[in-house]
């Protein structure tokens, strides 16, 4: 699916508890000895062996969507690669193991705790004594402070994007010797595990203008098993070569260099050679799949000309050869150009036989966003009832049950299953219920059979004010009872009407009318029919497809959608950022410290002095005083499992304002030669880069599951 970077257990809801405001919260699982955290839906493919196995040197070419602007992970142009040449160069306190739970690292860190509360909170680090930049000189408490003081948020200078967590450190110093940091805090920190990872040496983090511009384009000084040893932007790669100084496992690898290429031409890029990992959508997925398998007349056709059907074929070759010369001509030239395709695609396939689809599910969930600032979906019982159409069991099948993953909808927008704080709270909203839908519908005032006026039909507001799709199109498609109305936009996404939605209000539990099925549902003259805005790139596919059922679960209560396609660039900076939707597909990635990653996304939207919201990362305008409350004292709780507790509170009361429905766990799909091992599908773990190889001659892989236990080395 596209890049845009967010159950059947659920207990059905009554329309009286919420038209008070109250919401009514399940009864958490978990009060129990069970543990509702569960394990990963899917572990690690990795394909590991062990390093005796593993050649050594040799260059691992890694596709990448580009070279990033930035290597400083803390700066705001910050993407998906910084984050993967960080991890392969610069310490990290704490990583990530195959169940998504931060574990210490033991190549920095002999110990980490929390070793006083009183007065204070302070957290002693004792640093592994090996461990050095790569100029020679020891990590230390000074690199420690240094980071801190940067990203504390007191001094403007540095352009941080974040500075959560830091912003509670009082003081950093030496312990009893140089490889003792003592942090102290000024507020309690439940989240501490999260800091220092990366850790940046002081000569980047030492001044404004070293941390501003001393890590955008190289990285001199770094402490990993490999070193930045070339970024060149104009031919889109990143070369990271062994560091000589690293004192863990020698790397297996030479060099890793990470290429920028499309996902569009991946296949072609791996059938060529030039590449030996990448992640690929599902389509590159099918061809890798069925170059493995045995040639046979068995085997489904793909390719040029593979849908062409027998009697189109022969047409083909009656026009070919007939009287017409001009239509012959160009018959023939059609034909021998698909020949050449044909041959170029069997040639691509036999290439791709030496590469494997290692899969998992990726660290992230696709949710259906529902934008509450304005409109329709500004009451909440709109919302519950947007949702309660919904079969998320369904929607999760249509995605991950063709590529063989478990198709489990998500149950927590705040942690996904095997993390800590995982558990499924769905039940605090309730499952696919058509009849509570349109209860809910009713009592909101939206009826069967209404007078509908006509709308005059306003222009999106993108930039400049109109429909920002870069095709020049105008991309939309209507779904639903009414093929006509749907909701102008003006704008003005940040104005918030006070209290629910205007017009008035059926009695409580008005049912549908008898015969009026098909009709529309109105209020106020104004058909009930939801923007539904979506990227229209071509790797956002899967997308569409899960929008296009969607619609017509919709449809079965009475909602109408109006499906609108906008280009890539313009889909979350136009639309999503700036309000101008209804509904929209996106995904958030999952953390393990929820209390400090997850609070900006669901915070309450606060009024700024210009009359706007600022909404942080609440990109659906909903939120509450509840959810804020129990975020800001999870954050402040040392007690894990009261932590965990109040954060799967947090996540109920979520799930029961119904701003945001999470669907399905994202799949992951990598493209791997054959003969490279400890390298894939991820999963929840931080990828070791040292043990990333390719196998001598003769050796096989170790037996057994995929899943490696990060500590395993």
């Amino acid at each position: 699916m596209s890049q845009h970077g967010v159950g059947s257990r659920a207990v059905t809801r009554s329309v009286a508890f919420l038209t008070a405001g109250v919401l009514a919260v399940p009864a958490l699982t978990g009060c129990g000895s069970e543990d509702p955290s569960g394990k990963p839906l899917a572990g690690q493919d990795i394909q590991p062996a062990p390093r005796d196995r593993i050649a050594d040197g040799g260059t691992l070419r890694w596709a990448v969507d580009s070279v990033p602007d930035t290597l400083n992970t803390f700066q705001s142009d910050a993407d998906a690669t910084t984050t993967r040449v960080a991890q392969a160069v610069l310490p990290s306190m704490f990583r990530m193991d195959a169940s998504g739970r931060p574990e210490r690292n033991p190549d920095y860190l002999e110990s980490a705790e929390v070793v006083e509360t009183e007065p204070k909170q302070v957290v002693l680090y004792k640093l592994n004594q090996q461990a050095v930049w790569s100029d020679g000189r020891e990590i230390g408490a000074a690199d420690f402070a240094a980071q801190w003081r940067a990203l504390s948020g007191k001094d403007t200078a540095y352009w941080t994007a974040r500075n959560a967590g830091y912003d509670r450190i009082q003081k950093i110093e030496r312990g009893d010797s140089a490889l003792e940091v003592r942090v102290t805090f000024s507020r309690p920190y439940a989240d501490w595990r999260s800091l220092f990872s990366p850790l940046y040496p002081k000569d980047v983090m030492g001044t404004p203008d070293s941390f501003n511009d001393g890590a955008r384009k190289k990285l001199k000084v770094t402490a990993g098993p490999f070193t930045v040893k070339k970024a060149d932007r104009e031919d889109g790669e990143i070369t990271l070569a062994r560091n000589p100084r690293w004192w863990g496992e020698p790397a297996r690898l030479s060099e890793i260099v990470l290429r920028t290429v499309p996902r569009d031409k991946r296949a072609s890029e791996l059938a060529a050679g030039t590449l030996d990992l990448a992640e690929i959508d599902p389509a590159a997925a099918r061809r890798i799949t069925l170059a493995a398998r045995p040639h046979s007349s068995s085997s489904p056709l793909m390719g040029p000309g593979a849908d062409r059907s027998a009697a189109e074929s022969l047409r083909s070759w009656a026009v070919a050869n007939g009287s017409d010369e001009d239509a012959a001509d160009e018959e023939t030239v059609a034909r021998k150009k698909l020949r050449r395709a044909a041959v170029k695609y069997a040639r691509q396939q036999r290439a791709l036989s030496g590469f494997e689809v290692r899969k998992s599910l990726e660290p992230a969930y696709t949710q259906l966003a529902l934008n509450g600032a304005e409109g329709p979906l500004t009451d909440e019982r709109v919302r519950r009832a947007v949702a309660r159409a919904l079969d998320r069991k369904e929607l999760a099948q249509a995605v991950l049950k063709p590529l063989g993953l478990p198709a489990v909808p998500v149950g927590s927008h705040l942690a996904l299953s095997g993390q800590a704080h995982y558990a499924d709270n769905s039940g605090a909203l309730g499952g696919q219920d058509t009849k509570e839908a349109q209860a809910l519908l009713a009592d909101a005032g939206w009826v069967r059979g209404g007078p509908v006026e006509e709308q005059k039909k306003e222009k999106a507001a993108g930039p400049e004010g109109e429909e920002a799709d870069d095709t020049g199109e105008d991309d939309k498609a209507q779904h639903g009872p009414d093929p006509a109305g749907h909701l102008a936009r003006d704008g003005k996404q940040y104005r918030q009407h006070q209290g629910g939605a205007p017009g008035a209000y059926a009695p409580r539990g008005t049912a549908a009318p008898a015969n009026q099925e098909a009709a529309r549902l109105a209020k106020n003259g104004k058909a009930l029919t939801l923007r539904f805005v979506l990227p229209s790139g071509p790797g956002s596919q899967t997308l569409r497809t899960v929008a296009d059922r969607i619609s017509r679960m919709l449809e079965r209560v009475g909602i109408g959608t109006e499906i609108s396609k906008v280009s890539d660039e313009s889909y979350f900076k136009d639309h999503i950022a700036s309000g101008q939707y209804d509904l929209a597909l996106y995904s958030w990635p999952a953390t393990a410290y929820p209390a400090t990653d997850a609070r900006p996304v669901f915070a309450k939207p606060v009024p700024a002095a210009d009359g706007s919201l600022n909404v942080e990362q609440n990109y659906t305008r909903v939120g509450t005083d509840q959810v804020d409350q129990l975020f800001d004292e999870a954050v402040a709780t040392l007690d894990e499992g009261e932590s965990r507790s109040l954060i799967r509170k947090a996540d109920s009361r979520i799930w029961a304002a119904a701003g945001s429905i999470p669907l399905f766990q994202r799949p992951q799909l990598l493209a791997a030669r054959k003969n490279l091992v400890n390298a894939g599908a991820f999963g929840f773990g931080t990828p070791v880069y040292e043990d990333m190889g390719f196998l001598k001659k003769g050796a096989k892989p170790a037996s057994g599951p995929s899943a490696k236990a990060s500590s395993a080395r």
